[in-house]
């Protein structure tokens, strides 16, 4: 039988001949005839729609979710249960790792239980892109690449050679290799087709190509009408076993475009103020699809940008329907004609293609006109927080003016004495000036320098315009004399090598070196917390002076603790502001009105000196061409001779190395053997943590560099591992004992059950102690106390982090209370065996007044458990008063429920592999 339904309920199955090939198709016309007119649903929706057709099969039930999708036009809010099949699953490497350890463990635990291994197998197929791995620790130098290429193939060797061994044991698995690119502008450029096709019983069928991927950033493909977003670890290892992802049908917003960019606004001061006004309308869950006239307006590359950002503005997805500019782009980067041919004609017989005029109906819609966007950057901890440029200089200020700053005789008196450093003391504010030695010289550095200037990130690395205009501002620069200040650690980290190939027929690659934005790596730097280490020098005066310094990163990412741990204010902003900012050197400095620098003639240089005019830019980008693209993914999967070096055992099952401290055999699958346990009530549980509104996966999941003193640090260090060898907890995501210790371990994470202290801590409740979180739980576990997380508002935002979901499982938490999930994390815990739990309306941890003291037994957990009901919560004081309350099940779909049952999505699927198999 084949995989697609031959004998379609609604009969919608037809041909489609684009010159000499025939295709099958399931036709949304034919739909029509059927059910109703289709013309004003919004084109996310009927791709949704076409996968149903696509997988019905002859019941009830598939007709109703059909019949869900047209009622959708008469109620935008339909709550109805749907089951996506996507096309593919896209990884990146620090969550790709994860996820091919658990497929190595499936195996494993399938051949102990008497079943065939090599049925854990993806049965879609499946692109790991290895770009997270590289760090910046060369920098400014024209050996920046090569050193730093070196060391992340020295630091990763375990770990590529476990790829290398799945990439040969695992059927319809690609790794795109190190030092090619970032993996969503390798999918935006080389991987998406926009129409697919697959083969079966002879037939061709084509179809929307549509995937998950396991990066939050998947959405950027959205931006070449491709429908996509990011899944944690867990569900994407399920959707590659063949399990449908259960969602219900989404709200669409729709975002109207008009106008065009003015001269001196880049795609980047367009995402922000989109982001920021997205956020503020609240799209949470929700579908945005762009539409307007203004799109004629808007180069690919530019959508692209602003499809990335989907999870700053906190949507699904930020979708584009398919056009001309969809059309032009791919011939650029090199799509055959073939694939062009067919992607227009599918797109217009499906009615997916953009027409002049659009206007579908939408749940809820917004508009800008794109000629009254400002320059802006966000910042300086969330993406969502737009300040226009000329406001920066005062919005730091601002912040900083609130905190309590020791003097610097306070500091130096306690780094004197070794009592502590200036967090520890407690004197008025005042504006602090350490100094740094330099290269031989003495320079001052104080609150606001900026000591990072990346040039990083999927976000704008995938777009030439802001890419060129980098390079233009540069070249003006070097011809001004102007120089980047020397505390700047300054880092050009492209999304491929094409933008490299054209930055350098652009003749503007020497400029940027010049600046010290030279090549550290193809890959996702300094965005996601791989900056490498600043200079001794001014690591120690930031630390002792406790300097509130800053990053300014061309990326989407700018949470505290993120890019470096030392760096408490992050900026993101465009890449030739990221340029401008290097040259400033303090984020204090008004870049609109100050002196730059005085160039030969003893003139002074400002910002408007050296900008380039949009006619330059785009004289630039002529300098892109499809030879670059073809020639740069013409052996995309091969990789250089270090890759191809790597020697891998010839097992179907991988062979565990004991002594490894970055692959480990997880314990997820021991008792699959068994059956599953009936579901149960939580008894008195002890509270783990009590936290804030907008805790981030970033909070939770442990990412970037590793302390010596941490429980990570500890566990590396009684293995063996020196402290300079112990690399980040991205490259280790492969190993659950180091990740287990990582969670909740952030240096900017507060615990409301200790007063006035940062970072993994909490208060183990029997002793009063406190102790790093990971300690804690250990302790609770001996004694079998189950815990439970409390919490905020939107809990769990950020990146798709698998291990914020079992790092939590690990540390024993049963379930997360909090006041309202973000997506992906909400799916996640689900995925893992951890129950979320939402407070009702109303009420919260400080409605509860809780402490952490108290303990909770909560009622109605068993195998009758329905979708969102209500659970009885008993609350029993420190004092031994007990009060009663009811808290939201976040199960919201029967799939999950099911999910939960089996103990995790995993266990669900491994569960019915051995049942088929027995």
């Amino acid at each position: 039988m084949s995989k697609y339904s031959q004998l379609n309920i609604l009969d919608t199955q037809t041909q489609l001949r684009v010159g000499d090939h025939e295709y099958q198709v399931f036709s949304l016309q034919r739909a029509e005839q059927k059910l109703g007119s289709l013309s004003r649903l919004p084109k996310s929706l009927k791709v949704l729609l076409e996968n149903l057709l696509r997988f019905a099969e002859q019941s009830e039930a598939s007709l109703q979710h059909i019949e869900a999708i047209f009622a959708w036009q008469q109620q935008q809010n339909v709550q109805h249960e749907i089951e996506y099949h996507p096309a593919r699953v896209l990884m990146q490497d620090f969550t790709g790792v994860p996820a091919v350890v658990d497929l190595a463990a499936m195996r494993e635990a399938m051949a102990k239980a008497g079943g065939n291994p090599e049925k854990i197998n993806p049965l879609s197929p499946v692109d790991l892109v290895i770009d997270h791995s590289v760090m910046v620790d060369a920098y400014a130098s024209e050996h920046a690449f090569a050193d730093n290429v070196h060391l992340e193939m020295q630091r990763n060797a375990e770990r590529y050679q476990f790829l290398r061994w799945g990439q040969t044991a695992f059927e319809q698995f690609r790794v795109v290799p190190p030092g090619t690119g970032i993996c969503h502008q390798v999918n935006l450029e080389y991987l998406a087709t926009v129409v697919a096709t697959d083969q079966v019983d002879g037939q061709v069928f084509a179809f929307p190509d549509t995937l998950v991927g396991t990066d939050s950033h998947t959405t950027m493909i959205n931006g070449l009408g491709v429908l996509g977003w990011g899944v944690g670890g867990i569900e994407a290892e399920a959707a590659m076993l063949g399990q449908p992802i259960s969602m219900l049908i989404p709200e669409v917003v729709g975002f109207k475009l008009t106008g065009k960019l003015p001269e001196g606004r880049t795609a980047t001061d367009l995402v922000l103020t989109i982001t920021q006004m997205l956020r503020k309308k609240g799209v949470v869950g929700k579908f945005v699809e762009f539409y307007g006239d203004g799109l004629a307006e808007l180069p690919l590359a530019d959508r692209a940008t602003i499809a990335n950002m989907a999870p700053e503005y906190g949507a699904t997805c930020g979708f584009f329907p398919v056009d001309q500019v969809t059309l032009d782009y791919m011939r650029l980067t090199g799509r055959s004609a073939e694939t062009l041919a067919l992607t227009e004609a599918y797109s217009k017989l499906q009615g997916l293609w953009r027409e002049v005029g659009d206007e579908p109906i939408f749940s809820d819609h917004l508009s800008l006109d794109m000629a009254e966007v400002v320059a802006s950057v966000a910042g300086p901890k969330r993406p969502q927080d737009r300040v226009v440029l000329t406001d920066v200089a005062k919005t730091f200020q601002d912040l900083l003016d609130l905190e309590l700053k020791p003097s610097k005789e306070e500091c130096e008196r306690l780094l004197n004495e070794g009592g502590g450093t200036a967090v520890d003391a407690q004197n008025a504010s005042v504006d602090h000036a350490a100094y740094c030695e330099l290269e031989g010289k003495r320079y001052p550095l104080q609150d606001g320098d900026v000591v990072i200037a990346a040039i990083t990130s999927c976000t704008n690395t995938s777009n030439p315009s802001v890419m060129l205009a980098a390079g233009l501002l540069a070249k003006k620069a070097v011809e001004k004399g102007l120089q980047r200040k020397a505390w700047v650690k300054s880092s050009l980290a492209p999304g491929s090598k094409v933008v490299t190939d054209y930055l350098e027929a652009a003749g503007l690659m020497p400029y940027l070196q010049q600046l010290g934005f030279n090549l550290v790596g193809y890959g996702c730097t300094t965005c996601i917390g791989n900056s490498g280490p600043l200079l001794k020098s001014i690591e120690d005066a930031v630390y002792t002076y406790d300097l509130n310094v800053s990053s300014v990163l061309s990326g989407n990412r700018n949470f505290e603790g993120r890019v470096h741990p030392l760096v408490k204010s992050n900026w993101l902003a465009s890449p030739p502001l990221v340029v401008a900012f290097a040259l400033a050197g303090n984020i204090r400095t008004d870049l609109t009105q100050a002196v730059l620098g005085v160039d030969a003639q003893g003139n002074q240089v400002f910002l408007k000196d050296i900008w380039p005019s949009q006619h330059e830019i785009n004289q630039a980008v002529q300098y892109v061409n499809t030879q670059m693209f073809k020639t740069q993914y013409a052996e995309v999967f091969k990789g250089d001779e270090q890759w191809q070096s790597i020697q891998i055992p010839a097992s179907k099952t991988y062979v565990w190395q004991d002594d490894s401290t970055y692959i480990r055999h997880p314990p997820f699958f021991d008792d699959i053997h068994k059956p599953a346990a009936p579901l149960q009530d939580i008894q008195q549980a002890r509270i783990l943590a009590i936290l804030g509104d907008s805790v981030t996966t970033d909070h939770i999941s442990p990412a970037g560099n590793i302390k010596e003193q941490s429980p990570a640090g500890q566990y590396l260090l009684e293995h063996g591992v020196s402290p300079e060898n112990f690399n980040s907890y991205g490259s280790r995501r492969g190993n659950h004992e180091v990740m287990m210790r990582g969670t909740f371990a952030n240096v900017r994470i507060k615990n409301e059950m200790l007063d006035g202290v940062e970072g993994g801590y909490t208060r183990y409740i029997p002793t009063a102690q406190q102790m790093s979180i990971y300690d804690a739980a250990m302790l609770y576990q001996a004694d079998t106390t189950p815990l439970v997380i409390i919490a905020g508002k939107e809990y769990g935002t950020g990146s798709s982090r698998d291990w914020a979901a079992k790092g939590t499982n690990l540390l024993g938490v049963k379930a997360v209370i909090a006041e309202s999930f973000e997506r992906i994390h909400r799916s996640n815990l689900i995925g893992m065996g951890v129950l979320p739990l939402q407070f009702l309306p109303g009420q919260s941890r400080l409605s509860w007044q809780l402490t952490g003291e108290e303990q909770l037994t909560i009622v109605g957990i068993n195998n009758d458990l329905k979708v969102q009901q209500q659970l009885d919560v008993q609350l029993t004081r420190a004092d031994g008063r007990q009060e009663q309350f009811k808290l939201l099940c976040r199960i919201d779909t029967a799939n999950e429920v099911e999910y939960f049952k089996a103990g995790g999505i995993l266990h669900y699927v491994l569960r019915n592999m051995l049942a088929k198999s027995s």
